[in-house]
């Protein structure tokens, strides 16, 4: 029985070590970044957010070590840059962690946190969060996971911060490298209640709800294969590998210029130019 309040994937986080050099390189590939945000001091992170239609984009970094961040700081020490974790959209924090504990995962949280927003009048008002995360250890694929409810969602999904040069729209595929697919899908089916399906090249699908993106297990081979002349360094063997984008296929191929490279149907940003992360661009 599928959680009651948790839904699909709201947001994927890439980790980044240089925060400010981070949304340099994302506002060279055509995406508009919100301004930088400072998180409450307990989380000791700041962030840029890219904002789609109905989820987004965060890049994160460690501004001050803190408790919260240290599985954050490990993965940086460990991998550099990368898709690190992904938020599913909550509607009730309190009620989802107790959801999960009934399903044998200790959660951790609920934590309430904020971040000051300018808003585009010129008023200054603040993003409040309410987020829970299953058990650090529970990271399938490598990938951890947590839900986010917004208490604000209005100073999030900002019209103007919602409109992109390269006609990103919205996310399609959370993809994550695994050298066992099957048993890695397996082990987040259990988690968020949902049923993982096999695709013809053996990777393994896993809808994350409500019409929202689906996580795609597969291996480095399978996704060299999907993406013919696509230099795949800097991706792990296993982990957060790319992030499948639902875009105007005419306004990426414009905006990307150089960075953005032909294969099949996609227009693909190479791993190097996004932060260790793979961007796929589709209709």
């Amino acid at each position: 029985m599928a959680l009651k309040n948790v839904v699909g994937i709201d947001h994927a986080v890439v980790m980044v070590k240089e925060l400010d050099r981070a949304a340099e390189n994302w506002k060279r590939l055509g995406f508009t970044v919100s301004p930088r945000g400072t998180h409450s001091t307990h989380m000791g992170s700041g962030n840029y957010t890219i904002m789609l239609d109905p989820d987004y984009m965060e890049l994160l970094g460690v501004l001050t070590s803190t408790e919260h961040n240290a599985p954050a700081r490990a993965y940086l020490a460990r991998h550099g840059d990368g898709i690190e974790r992904v938020a599913f959209t909550a509607v009730d924090s309190a009620a989802g962690a107790e959801e999960i504990r009934a399903r044998g995962y200790t959660p951790i949280g609920p934590t309430d946190f904020e971040r000051p927003v300018t808003m585009p009048d010129g008023t200054l008002s603040a993003a409040k969060f309410r987020t829970f995360q299953w058990p650090t250890a529970e990271a399938p694929g490598g990938v951890r996971i947590f839900a986010c409810q917004h208490k604000t969602r209005e100073t999030v999904w900002i019209p103007e911060l919602m409109k992109h040069a390269n006609g990103a729209r919205r996310l399609r595929q959370v993809l994550i490298a695994t050298q066992d697919a099957a048993k890695d899908a397996a082990h987040l089916s259990r988690m968020i209640d949902r049923e993982a399906r096999n695709e013809p090249d053996g990777a393994v699908a896993l809808p994350s709800g409500a019409d929202r993106a689906d996580f795609v297990f597969l291996t480095r081979d399978q996704l060299a294969k999907r993406y013919p002349g696509v230099a795949l360094a800097g991706l792990p063997e296993r982990g957060g590998a790319g992030l499948v984008i639902a875009a105007d296929l005419t306004q990426a191929e414009k905006a990307l210029g150089s960075s953005g490279i032909r294969s099949g149907g996609a227009i693909c940003v190479l791993p190097a130019a996004a932060n260790d992360t793979l961007l796929v661009f589709v209709r």
